[in-house]
């Protein structure tokens, strides 16, 4: 079985990421309880995507149209729709997330692949049976950030059943509550990795 984890921990503060100790906390956490399951990182930061620009759709349409989805373009999305989980760590920035993980999710968003449409609408076509979004910010929890709600609907777009996150919130309010407002979601983010 393997968890795909998909690394956007950027953050100024380089190695005292505060959602990268929030991600640090589920894996470890995850390894510990199912060791029989590899973990994949994809570092998202790390891909150097670009958006697609309209000709870049139409040349991956003309690929599609032909089945071609061995093409170079389609790496990231076979590889999150080959993934038996999924965990998505990423910052709450300007009430959603680093553009770069929005470009990430262009790829992988793949009609043929990892959806399709049929005449009731759209099916989900990944393998996952979970999906977890890690996030921390320094404003309070939004269950509706922009964030939370796309991972959300993206889990169900692409087939998988069952969305779960953590929001490590409220961090810059009071800077020396933030180490226990920060373990409490590395807590919560634990306890969420061993029962799945």
């Amino acid at each position: 079985m393997k968890l795909l984890f998909v690394d956007c921990c950027i953050s100024q503060r380089g190695a005292e990421s505060r959602t990268r100790a929030l991600a640090n906390a589920f894996l470890d956490a995850f390894r510990s309880a199912h060791p029989d399951w590899t973990v994949e990182t994809v570092d998202a930061a790390g891909l150097d995507l670009v958006p697609f620009t309209p000709e870049m759709l139409n040349e991956r349409d003309a690929l599609a149209s032909v089945g071609a989805f061995d093409a170079p373009v389609y790496d990231q999305a076979r590889q999150f729709r080959g993934a038996d989980a999924v965990v998505v760590a990423a910052p709450y920035w300007d009430l959603s997330y680093p553009a770069t993980l929005r470009t990430y999710i262009e790829y992988i968003s793949a009609n043929g692949l990892a959806y399709h449409y049929e005449a009731d609408g759209c099916h989900g076509d990944c393998r996952a049976e979970w999906l977890v979004y890690l996030t921390s910010g320094g404003d309070f929890e939004h269950e509706d950030s922009v964030g939370v709600v796309h991972w959300r609907q993206l889990a169900a777009m692409f087939g998988i059943p069952q969305f779960e996150y953590v929001f490590a919130g409220g961090l810059d309010i009071d800077p020396a509550k933030a180490p226990e407002l920060l373990e409490a979601s590395c807590a919560l983010a634990r306890r969420l990795a061993e029962s799945l």
